[in-house]
């Protein structure tokens, strides 16, 4: 189970916590989230602890887990995805047609076919945490997709709470969507190593997630601080390919040392700017 730090439009965030989890062990248990969460949460800075957002899968839409979020002594925000149950689909089944308003797309503009709409009224929330609001998502299922049994009239519905008071629902909606940048950090961790566990026992294979969350703590902050541009989105294979691969020389002249590469390499721009910019950071 893994947790990490959203960055904003980068998209590049760092590893705050990775758990390896026996091979017996329960799948997506409320116990494995609280963990991943108290460990990601322990890597923040006390100042960002109070405000931070933890955003969740279905596999998080737990009493449990949802009851750790709003302890008083955290009062943390969330935003977890939720299971369509049969008394959620009667629910949306009352919705008034004038209810549902469009969704926004990744860019946050208007996207054409998809609704949301706010259904925590006309659900039994009294055995979740006080305040809790249940938004809905109904979208026309692209063409060739396989329609299923939870999809009412040729629409597929998705759900997510939230203890979010304001804002309007497709900002919400589209702030939960963004989530799935965490597939594609775990999609970037295999290729940095995270795919394979190499070693034999336990404990060694521990040590081995964490050498993968430095290479990936490193990646992130090196396209942050040094990067620029699509740069900053490229994914590690890009990034071994037209960065970390290249051929250069260290050259010493004047004591001073010197990294030179091919000024023919498409992408040695790419390299001098980022070494400038590291340059000019403040070492303090």
């Amino acid at each position: 189970m893994t947790a990490w730090a959203d960055h904003g439009q980068a998209g590049n965030g760092e590893p705050l916590a990775i758990v390896l989890r026996a091979g017996n062990a329960g799948s997506n248990t409320a116990a494995d989230h609280i963990e991943a969460a108290g460990l990601a949460l322990a890597q923040l800075p006390g100042r960002l602890r109070r405000t931070a957002l933890i955003r969740a899968d279905s596999g998080g839409g737990t009493h449990e887990f949802l009851t750790w979020l709003t302890a008083r002594t955290r009062r943390l925000g969330y935003s977890v995805g939720m299971t369509i149950t049969e008394d959620m689909q009667a629910a949306i089944g009352k919705v008034p047609a004038d209810s549902w308003t469009p969704a926004y797309d990744g860019d946050g503009q208007v996207r054409d076919g998809a609704w949301v709409a706010d259904i925590t009224g006309l659900l039994d929330l009294s055995s979740w945490p006080a305040g809790m609001r249940v938004i809905v998502r109904r979208e026309r299922p692209h063409p060739g997709v396989q329609l299923r049994f939870t999809d009412i009239d040729g629409h597929r519905f998705t759900a997510f709470a939230t203890g979010t008071k304001k804002g309007q629902l497709a900002g919400l909606e589209l702030r939960h969507r963004r989530r799935a940048r965490c597939e594609d950090r775990i999609r970037c961790a295999k290729d940095t190593g995270l795919r394979n566990l190499p070693l034999k026992g336990f404990a060694q294979n521990q040590l081995w997630c964490e050498i993968v969350a430095l290479a990936c703590e490193l990646l992130a902050w090196t396209q942050l601080l040094a990067l620029a541009g699509e740069a900053r989105r490229w994914e590690p294979k890009r990034l071994r390919l037209r960065l970390f691969a290249i051929a250069g020389r260290l050259a010493s002249s004047g004591r001073r040392l010197r990294l030179r590469i091919a000024a023919r390499w498409p992408w040695a721009g790419q390299i001098t700017a980022a070494v400038t910019r590291l340059q000019a950071l403040p070492s303090g």
